[in-house]
């Protein structure tokens, strides 16, 4: 009998075309639901990785702007030059291409080509190699040839700014000098990098999905604004040779020094000793880096006295020609002794600067009193940076007065017990020089930017003590370089001012006696001045071990060249003026000509009515005092006293006219009435 054919399969066939239809239509809802997930609540976190995975943007450093001397001579500027960068997504063999990049470059350790493998491996964080790295920034033409010529897949070229110095270590403390960034880390550099640093450029590289770049932009970085310096070439070169000879010759740690425009605060040069190259400075120690015109605390020792004789005579506390009883040559404050290098007798406040004497020193500060003495330390800006161009300047130490019982202040009149930075002390000398105002050391003599010059004018700080102080302070200084402890400082040609420094270093807390710090600061010509310099040095162990013997040599050498270069006419033995006839269109013949034709302009009023006054038998420096308080200039013959002089005591001459004196060893008879004999 034959199987009947089932014909139920119809539901059968229903339910599965239903369970297959529902299924059908699950898929289809949850691929919906998936798109809508991506397509909508998840779009802008997906964009934004694919953002990520398939370009990267790399910032290209701006090219700085130039930086001139005063006189416009170039000190520093940038070129461009090739950077080598990889695509690692396009670099099949990273080790094989870090080898052949090794062999182009000129020098490539093994560290080298591992750290290259590392780079071109590198992946991002959330998987897949990074499509953008450096192989070689600033390359050498010659390293840029070599890996061209290579013409590998993935490696590409670019232009970047580099800074170049053409002087190398020519104020390299001063200038600074930029990183592997084009950002400036030292000096000049960094404290105006805002304004030299052009702005940065972009490289956008973009990849396809299998991570092969296929698109690179790239946006041009701008060039900053230049600036132009205070500080001249030429004197930089003559105060840095000057310094080096003399730390060399001393077997010195180091040393600094600076020449400043006391008039206006501006810097004409600014050196460090040791030294560096800022094209290469890696590798460089720190002292090198150092500049110690702003960076090094010292105490002054004897070069402070100046602000202790400031106050002195400013407060009326004592006279120039006011005796002090130095004979001890030593003064007590319980059980510590303080002594003088010599033993003196009893010292003018004049000979007690001079001869720099502690003790003398010591006795007019407490006489000015710790109220009065701090006053006077501040306006003469110490206790504070002086400068806003040097942000790593160090402030000093400055103690506060109502802290100083009397052997601290003892200690403080003998400039020892306050740190000050030799620019501070050049400053502070450049108040004396000037005739009394403080002005704020700067640098930066304009600002060029889109074209535009803008000067930075000089700022008055403050007027620190009157002119006549200043005028008393400057005879004094006169006499200390040609009588007292700085004559290997005096010039020939110009008269010079100036105050010598020696103070032990303190060593682990405790002041060494082998080494010192010994500085000399002074101002040339000594009346009208041009410049004021300091110069100090670390720890001298040669040819002696203070500021007369090691500082005023070195600055003897900066102050004769350099106002030689600037064309300074000398005011001691000038050259006599060339006189020029006017050429008269009608000459007047005369029967006879005059055997020598005068000289000299009678005026009315030149001193009181009295004329040029009578200088026999006076001093050569008191004569020099003299015609310098009348605006004359001398001419000297012979040494010792003035014996003769012309034009004639009770001539009339113009200011600015020279004066001839006869110096003799054995005084002619004084005349009655002669100007010494007044005093």
């Amino acid at each position: 009998m034959a199987v009947q054919p089932d014909l139920n399969w119809r539901p059968v066939l229903r339910r599965r075309l239903t369970v297959a239809a529902g299924v059908l239509a699950f898929w289809v809802l949850g691929i919906e639901a998936r798109l809508v997930v991506l397509q909508v609540v998840q779009h802008d976190e997906l964009s934004a990785r694919a953002e990520r995975q398939q370009s990267e943007t790399q910032k290209t450093p701006g090219k700085r702007g130039e930086i001139y001397d005063r006189k416009g001579r170039l000190l520093a500027y940038s070129v461009d030059a090739d950077t080598v960068y990889a695509v690692p997504t396009d670099i099949k063999d990273p080790v094989k291409a870090a080898a052949l990049l090794c062999g182009a470059f000129d020098e490539c350790t093994k560290k080298d080509r591992d750290q290259l493998v590392e780079r071109l491996s590198r992946k991002r964080p959330r998987g897949g190699l990074t499509s953008f790295q450096y192989v070689r920034r600033r390359a050498t033409p010659i390293e840029t040839k070599r890996i061209a010529a290579l013409e590998m897949k993935g490696i590409g070229f670019m232009k970047e700014s580099k800074r170049f110095y053409p002087n190398r270590e020519l104020a390299a403390h001063l200038i600074g000098y930029v990183g592997t960034d084009n950002a400036g880390l030292h000096g000049i550099e960094a404290t105006y990098d805002k304004t030299v640093r052009g702005r940065e450029g972009t490289l956008l590289v973009q990849t396809d999905a299998r991570g092969h770049a296929f698109s690179r932009l790239d946006r041009p970085p701008t060039t900053g604004g230049s600036l132009e310096l205070t500080i001249d070439e030429h004197l930089q070169y003559i105060v840095e040779r000057e310094l080096k000879a003399g730390v060399e010759a001393a077997r010195a740690d180091g040393g600094t020094a600076v020449a400043m425009d006391p008039y206006t605060g501006e810097i004409l040069a600014m050196a460090s000793w040791p030294t560096f190259n800022p094209n290469q400075y890696g590798g460089t120690s720190d002292a090198a880096l150092r500049n110690r015109a702003v960076q090094d605390l010292y105490e002054p020792g004897s070069t402070f006295k100046l602000v202790t004789a400031s106050a002195a005579i400013e407060e009326k506390v004592i006279t120039p020609d006011e005796i002090i009883d130095v004979s001890a040559g030593l003064i007590r404050f319980g059980s510590r002794v303080v002594n003088d290098m010599h033993r003196y007798g009893p010292l003018s406040f004049t000979d007690v600067i001079v001869k720099s004497s502690n003790v003398g020193a010591i006795k007019v500060g407490l006489k000015v009193g710790a109220e009065r003495m701090g006053l006077y330390i501040r306006r003469f800006g110490f206790g504070r940076a002086s400068s806003p161009d040097f942000p790593g300047e160090s402030p000093g130490i400055v103690w506060d007065p109502s802290k100083l019982n009397d052997s601290a202040l003892a200690s403080v009149s003998m400039g020892y017990q306050i740190g000050v930075t030799p620019l501070q002390m050049a400053a502070a000398a450049s108040v004396i020089a000037n005739g009394g105002t403080l002005y704020e050391p700067h640098v930066v003599r304009a600002i060029v930017k889109g074209g535009v010059r803008t000067a930075v004018p000089p700022k008055a700080v403050r007027r620190a003590i009157l002119p006549g102080t200043a005028a008393t302070l400057t005879s004094i200084m006169e006499l200390v370089v040609t009588e007292g402890t700085a004559r290997r400082a005096a010039l020939a040609s110009y008269t010079v001012a100036g105050k010598t420094g020696t103070a032990d270093k303190l060593v682990n807390g405790r002041y060494s006696p082998s080494q010192q710090n010994v500085s000399f600061v002074g101002f040339v010509p000594s009346r009208n001045p041009v410049m004021t310099v300091i110069v100090m040095i670390d720890s001298p162990r040669l040819g002696g071990d203070t500021g007369g013997v090691i500082a005023a040599p070195i600055f003897k050498g900066i102050a004769d060249a350099s106002l030689r270069q600037m064309g300074v006419t000398p005011n001691i033995n000038p050259a006599p003026p060339v006189l020029i006839a006017r050429r008269d269109q009608n000459p007047v013949t005369t029967a006879a000509a005059s055997s020598a034709p005068a000289i000299v302009t009678m005026t009315a009023n030149m001193t009181d009515g009295g004329g040029l006054p009578d200088l026999r038998g006076l001093s050569a420096r008191d004569a020099l005092r003299e015609l310098a308080r009348l605006g004359l200039t001398a001419r000297m013959q012979g040494a010792g006293v003035v014996v003769d002089q012309t034009p004639a005591p009770g001539s009339m001459i113009e200011p600015g006219a020279s004066c001839m004196l006869v110096l003799n060893r054995r005084p002619a008879p004084r005349p009655a009435g002669a100007l010494g004999d007044q005093r």
